[in-house]
């Protein structure tokens, strides 16, 4: 499951690096803190390993919830 837009590949990131141990959870933020529970170590790295350079700063307001 790639990322939908810079945003999310970049929350992906900073959870993956809590869960891993390389950064401190109590510093997350927003959707990052909750992918941390939510989401596995392979999940995390398939969205946090996507191409940036066709992807969106952020998904469309419009398209939320589909």
């Amino acid at each position: 499951m790639p990322a939908r837009s810079k945003a999310q590949q970049k929350a992906a990131g900073a959870a993956l690096a809590a869960k891993r141990g390389e950064a401190q959870k109590s510093k997350l933020k927003g959707a990052s803190r909750s992918m941390v529970d939510s989401m596995t170590e392979k999940q995390l790295e398939e969205l946090a390993h996507t191409k940036r350079k066709s992807l969106p700063e952020h998904k469309s307001g419009a398209a939320k919830g589909k």
